[in-house]
């Protein structure tokens, strides 16, 4: 039996977490002995993890990652603590020289390089260790393995990255997954030299257990007695997923007069205080209602008419698979990778990645209730079952040193 390490961050509300922990549920546990590897034992998708993969005890070091500096601070990890001013000032100062405004990315890879030196070793030797998400210096320096795997889940053409410092990270691992076609596509872009190494492996997806989940009563869901036509978005409140965008093209739906929209938010994050004083400014807390942090989305989308995906950037969007596999119209801005996630007027309509556009594609659907009802009826007709996708996982566990097409 080999073994084999995964290592993550935490189980807060998210994507990348919901994925990991399909991919988890999937699992041949009688072929590998799976350990886990959160670096903090949080967030409200602990609940998802089925004991199946044996979760490692927590390491205080690595539980900083996501505490403030102050709290680095607190817990007695000055080194740590120390690293992290040393990465936001280097971020800031690069930033201004090269006039990035999001250094946030560049600052996580240095946050990681600094604080190595304070960062304990894993004792076992693992057949495989795979980092679940980005920076992945844990498995990269710190566990060893016969053969390490890395993913990618998000659009590297839209971040601010140091090239050079990811390309050492980089060269540890034997293989890198992405999750779509165009997400590989998008990362080769800024690191070709990689190619031989990155394979497409989509994010695991059970239509039994979301349809299950679906059915679940939600008391506390106001959905359910709403009568107006309801479009609904499943997200971080983050300026990735673009839901400042979603107010301003309500806004200018409600000035055309479609009073007869709402638009429903499931999600938390940290650009909250800005949407709701957008909210608020444009007069729309009856048509644009935060919904907040939910574990179980899918009660939710089930009542919706209209899925919308509003991001800027995407690596793949689970929530868009999700909503497919619910039969739900949907529609989607163009950000570089969303032909790989919905086939225009097929199984979704893309729109253009502006608060016009948004606009647009969502009066078109309204207006269209045979476009619309084409798209839901298209979506309910494929299966969204992939589990078959873990084969490659296999095979490339297997396969130790090869390259797979």
């Amino acid at each position: 039996m080999k073994s084999l390490l995964i290592a993550s961050y935490d189980m807060e509300v998210g994507g990348v977490e919901r994925s990991l922990a399909g991919l988890l549920d999937e699992f041949d546990y009688s072929q590998y002995d799976v350990n886990l590897m959160l670096y903090r034992h949080q967030g409200d998708f602990m609940s998802l993890l089925t004991g199946k993969a044996k979760l490692l005890d927590e390491i205080p070091q690595y539980a900083t990652f996501r505490q403030s500096i102050g709290g680095t601070f607190r817990n007695r990890q000055h080194g740590i603590g120390i690293s992290r001013i040393l990465a936001k000032v280097h971020a800031a100062l690069n930033g201004k020289i090269k006039g990035i405004e999001d250094t946030g990315y560049h600052q996580m890879q240095l946050m990681w390089k600094y604080a190595l030196p304070f960062l304990p070793q894993e004792r076992r030797h693992y057949d495989v260790a795979i980092s679940y998400l980005w920076p992945h210096y844990y498995v990269a320096e710190k566990v060893s393995a016969t053969t390490k795997i890395a993913w990618i889940h998000t659009d590297f053409s839209t971040i601010a990255t140091n090239p050079k410092l990811d390309l050492e990270m980089w060269s540890k691992f034997d293989y890198i997954m992405a999750v779509s076609e165009a997400c590989k596509q998008s990362f080769l872009e800024k690191y070709g030299s990689l190619n031989e190494k990155v394979v497409v492996l989509e994010n695991i997806m059970s239509p039994a257990s979301i349809s299950t989940m679906a059915a679940e009563a939600a008391d506390t869901n106001p959905m359910i007695k709403d009568s107006r036509f309801k479009l609904l978005t499943v997200g971080r409140l983050s300026h990735a997923k673009g839901i400042d965008n979603a107010v301003k093209a309500m806004k200018q739906l409600a000035d055309k007069g479609y009073d007869d929209l709402v638009w429903y938010i499931v999600g938390y994050g940290g650009d909250e205080a800005m949407i709701r004083k957008l909210i608020a400014g444009f007069g729309l807390e009856n048509c644009f209602i935060l919904l907040g942090k939910q574990t179980n989305p899918y009660p939710y989308m089930s009542e919706c008419d209209l899925y919308v995906q509003p991001s800027r950037y995407e690596g793949k969007a689970v929530t868009v698979t999700e909503a497919k596999i619910l039969g739900k119209p949907i529609v989607i801005t163009n950000y570089p990778t969303a032909a790989s996630q919905v086939t225009h007027e097929r199984d979704g309509f893309i729109t253009e990645l502006s608060v016009e556009g948004i606009a647009a594609g969502i009066e078109k659907l309204y207006l269209n209730n045979e476009l619309r009802a084409r798209i839901a009826d298209n979506c309910k007709q494929h299966d969204y079952s992939n589990g078959y996708e873990l084969n490659r996982l296999y095979e490339l566990i297997g396969a130790e040193g090869r390259s797979i097409s």
